[in-house]
Formats: C-alpha cells, structure tokens, sequence
C-alpha cells in the first residue's frame, strides 16, 4: 500500500529522504527519537512503535493515533490576526495547527509565519488541504503506539530501528531535547536487535557513518550519512539526491 504524507512537517524531518533508506526487514518498525516519523509514514501498515520524550510531540501522536477524522475536519482556519490560542480546540489539537505555522520547526508556532502567508501552495500551512489529508490519513494508523520516554524506554525487541537523533553538530542544538551522550547512543545502537539504521549528517564521528545522499534543507542541501548494523538487504547503496517538493 502506499506511504502516508507528513501528519505535519518537523524540523530535520526524514519524509523527503526515507526513500534514501532501505526497506524495513521486520513486521516492526521502532523510531526511538520520533520527531514526525517521517520513515514509519512511509510504511504504515507495519506495526509502528514511536519513541519521544517531548510531552509535546508525544501528545501530538496521542492525538492523531484516537482522533476521528471528523473532529479533524472541523478544526477550523486561524482567523486574521489570531493565533492557535483562539481556536475551539484541545491542547494537542493546536500543538499540530501550530506546527503548520512554519516550515519545518522544532516546536509549535501560535501564528502563520510570513512564509506560509506568502507561498501559494494548497499545503503550505493549515487550511483545507491539510485538514484533508490527516482526516483521511488517521485511520490508518491506529495500530501504531506512541511511547513518552527517552530512547531507552524503547521496547528491547527485534525490529527495523529507524534511529534519527538530533544531529551532533550546530544543526542539533535547535532542538529542546538532545541525547545526554552520543558515545552512549552509539553503544546503545550497537546492542539493538534486527535491522538498525542510525542517521547523521556528514562529519559526526561517534558511530562509523557511510555517505547515504544529499537532501534539500530551505534554500540549501544537507549531506546525509547512514550507518547500519550490518548489510540492509532492501538497499542498492547508491547516493542519490532529493529535491522534490514535501
């Protein structure tokens, strides 16, 4: 079947590079450091476990995971002027409108930004479109759980671990929760069982890191790194570039 869009779009986010990934090995797919999920999206039907100590994205998933489409539809437009604060809606509800107020930010924004008021694009920013979409994608991921932890909460099974910490260097500090230790994480990737893909950008050292392809990030590009527990078997190798839309 095919792959869900992005519920909303997250900083650092993988839904534009999970093609660069190999396909998951196992029925279950584990991301301890959930974000947007944008790899799980792409593979929905599998049994997905989701890992995240931000109270913020955990309530967000917890949302999405037993709302009705119908309360998603009816979750109305930010009026003129106004900010998420002003909608008739549930905490975690404006926790994802506000996520639609950027392009691509660590935590909720209360109003549009003056991107989204200008790009002309149907999903740019919350509205309509996007109401659409998530009403329509939700049902299919009510199989999936959602875990408020840190990564070692994650349930110590065999499964396709699709591991996307902040980044180790400048590009991480954006983001409100970090890992304590990239060398603990390290050692902590190595002992997972079954298929394990940890993701970085070009120069982090703390796990040895192969090329895995160039995505675009704004007006730029960001080189990806990949490191695998052993040898995918759904995985040409290739680098390849991406720079489709969202």
């Amino acid at each position: 079947m095919t792959g869900l869009a992005p519920f909303w779009r997250y900083y650092g986010g993988k839904n534009r590079a999970a093609p660069l990934y190999p396909q998951p090995e196992h029925d279950t797919i584990i991301e301890p450091f959930a974000g947007a999920a944008g790899y799980s999206c792409r593979y929905p039907d599998r049994r997905v476990i989701l890992v995240d100590r931000s109270p913020v994205i955990a309530g967000i998933w917890r949302y999405l995971l037993a709302v009705e489409p119908a309360e998603i539809l009816a979750i109305p437009d930010i009026p003129d002027g106004g900010t998420v604060d002003d909608l008739p809606i549930c905490q975690e509800a404006r926790w994802l409108v506000g996520f639609w107020c950027n392009n691509a930010a660590t935590t909720p924004r209360k109003r549009p930004s003056k991107w989204v008021r200008e790009v002309a694009w149907a999903t740019a920013g919350w509205g309509a479109a996007v109401r659409e979409r998530i009403a329509a994608q939700v049902p299919r991921i009510r199989h999936w759980q959602i875990i408020e932890g840190d990564y070692h909460d994650a349930p110590d099974v065999e499964a396709t671990w699709h591991i996307d910490p902040p980044y180790c260097n400048r590009a991480g500090s954006y983001y409100p929760h970090q890992p304590d230790s990239f060398d603990a994480l390290g050692a902590w990737c190595r002992e997972r069982r079954g298929l394990v893909m940890t993701c970085e950008q070009a120069g982090a050292d703390w796990l040895p890191f192969q090329p895995l392809g160039r995505i675009k990030v704004g007006t730029g590009s960001s080189a990806e790194v990949v490191w695998f527990n052993r040898s995918p078997r759904f995985w040409s190798g290739a680098q390849i570039s991406l720079w489709g839309g969202a």
